[in-house]
């Protein structure tokens, strides 16, 4: 199961120096527009304390975390959506990730360069809305023109389709993103996903200041502009400074304490830019714990214990017979599963149970 996140932004605000920290793939940081045309991909490990620990306690063989996708993908400019730069190209990657990290400039700096001449990073979300909505608007008036000449013929789902594709161009007239679209019921909501508009993914920002503020956020006022913005549209910031970000990516881990520690970090940004990507694409973590190996897995929020079955091999799914459940922190307070067990603390599941971040599961299954 591959999940994505898009890294979206206007050129020179420190884009492909987090996706190289992210991912340690070497994409070109230069000063100028346009260095990354094809958008790189990354396959990012999703930091995990209590698969750390729950390796230690078990010292095993192999301790494997699980992972996220992270697209660099290039600037975007005004006029994108009319393919300026290359917009085109740069739109359809964006349709194609599963949530979006918009990476916003908030440091002053003469010696790079922005594409529009002031750092405002209201103005800098707006330029890129701007051309998201834009293609956005054109996917749904296409749609809408479809839906009309369906419904002639009298399908029921075209003939919802026209009422719902009218209300949402007139929203994304307004320059409104599709995300505060509110559509009714399954059926309209159905369409509107059919359509993967960009401005329907889920986002959030990240904040790229200088290392000067990052110990005093609340004095920089380009992220107190970036801040309220996002809160109107309900999205997280994650503040984090890219250049220190990527010093401390090209450490050796065993010298990263001390360098965050000097930094006045108690863990790198990156983390939690991971980790917010992680929640918004709404996944949640189970993990398997043994001798050969401690994994950590992903499947989404609100999966059965046959569908995180399934994570694992498909023979798992169609086989299921139950999970053997445990709670990670118990594991960690009684020191094994046989403790666990004489404790009540070892539960055994069936097909009806939702799993939660944090289980420990071992599943039974006959094929």
């Amino acid at each position: 199961m591959g999940f994505s996140c898009g890294v979206v932004g206007l050129p020179n605000v420190g884009k492909s120096t987090l996706f190289n920290s992210l991912s340690n793939a070497k994409a070109e940081a230069q000063n100028f527009p346009f260095c990354t045309i094809e958008p790189n991909v990354g396959i990012v490990a999703v930091p995990d304390d209590r698969l750390e620990r729950l390796s230690v306690l078990v010292t095993t063989d192999s301790k494997v975390p699980t992972s996220i996708r992270f697209v660099d993908i290039a600037g975007l400019v005004r006029g994108a959506s009319k393919g300026e730069g290359l917009g085109n190209q740069f739109l359809s990657h964006i349709r194609e990730v599963d949530a979006v990290a918009h990476v916003v400039r908030c440091f002053e700096d003469e010696n790079v360069t922005h594409v529009e001449g002031k750092v405002d990073p209201v103005s800098d979300v707006a330029t890129i809305n701007t051309e998201l909505v834009l293609k956005d608007l054109d996917t749904a008036t296409k749609r809408l023109d479809r839906a009309r000449k369906q419904s002639k013929g009298g399908d029921a789902k075209e003939k919802a389709a026209v009422g719902m594709c009218e209300r949402l161009v007139e929203h994304l007239d307004q320059g409104k993103l599709a995300r505060t679209f509110e559509a009714v019921g399954e059926a309209e909501l159905a369409v509107l996903v059919e359509m993967q508009l960009l401005t329907h993914k889920p986002t959030f920002y990240v904040a790229n200041v200088d290392e000067g503020t990052l110990a005093s956020l609340d004095s920089n006022k380009h992220v107190a502009a970036l801040r309220k913005l996002a809160a109107e549209e309900g999205a997280k910031v994650v503040p984090i400074c890219a250049a220190l970000e990527a010093q401390i990516a090209e450490l050796e881990p065993a010298d990263r304490p001390e360098f965050l520690e000097s930094a006045g970090l108690s863990e790198p940004g990156l983390n939690q830019v991971i980790q917010t990507g992680y929640d918004l694409l709404g996944l949640l973590t189970f993990l398997t714990v043994g001798k050969k190996e401690c994994r950590a897995w992903t499947v989404r929020k609100g999966a059965t214990a046959p569908e995180a079955a399934g994570a694992i091999h498909t023979d798992f799914q169609r086989g299921f017979i139950k999970a053997e459940v445990i709670w990670w922190e118990d594991l960690l307070t009684y020191g094994s599963e046989a403790k666990c067990k004489e404790a009540g603390k070892l539960a055994i599941e069936g097909k009806e149970y939702v799993v939660r971040d944090g289980d420990v599961i071992h599943f039974r299954f006959n094929v």
